[in-house]
């Protein structure tokens, strides 16, 4: 099962999930996607560690998280954004390269049993970027948000800490 947790930034689509997490009543999964560029975020990721305490299991990985032991698990993916930006990368910037790499590992968690709750940013609502690359990407995540959200079982919006349900699929 999928569930897209989606809004602006500090939303509090991460918060959601984590909590939709903890009610399934399993041990929850954390897979963080984000490469670590400096010392401060570095800081940041080990304070959110802390605050989610031992009952998690943590695993942070910037590409193949359907390589990672999670099936019949409840795990937050945190975040399509900053795994997207990795795809990107690794791809030079190639938006079909990057968006197809995307799609093979959303489709393979897809196979896996367990609940996947997909945390994303919706960066389309806000102002055009100023730069090639940034409207390149700001596209690249429409279409992967796109994507999640049409195999969805559920797509929950995040609006000022307040959960819209936009989709629901009968199980």
């Amino acid at each position: 099962m999928i569930t897209l947790v989606t809004g602006g930034a500090r939303s509090g689509k991460s918060r959601y999930a984590q909590d939709q997490a903890l009610a399934s009543g399993q041990p929850p999964v954390y897979v963080a996607t984000a490469k670590i560029w400096d010392e401060d975020f570095a800081e940041r990721i080990r304070r959110h560690q802390s605050e989610r305490g031992p009952s998690w299991t943590n695993y942070e990985e910037e590409l193949y998280v359907s390589r990672l032991p999670l099936a019949g698990r409840t795990v937050v993916i945190d975040c399509v954004t900053l795994w997207l930006t990795n795809f990107f990368s690794l791809h030079d910037y190639d938006i079909d390269k990057a968006l197809a790499a995307l799609q093979a590992e959303i489709d393979a968690l897809r196979e896996l049993p367990g609940h996947f709750l997909i945390v994303t940013n919706e960066i389309g609502m806000g102002l055009h970027a100023e730069t090639a690359v940034g409207r390149k990407f700001t596209d690249l995540q429409g279409w992967a948000n796109q994507y999640i959200a049409r195999i969805a079982d559920t797509v929950v919006l995040m609006v000022s800490g307040i959960p819209v349900v936009i989709k629901k699929r009968d199980l």
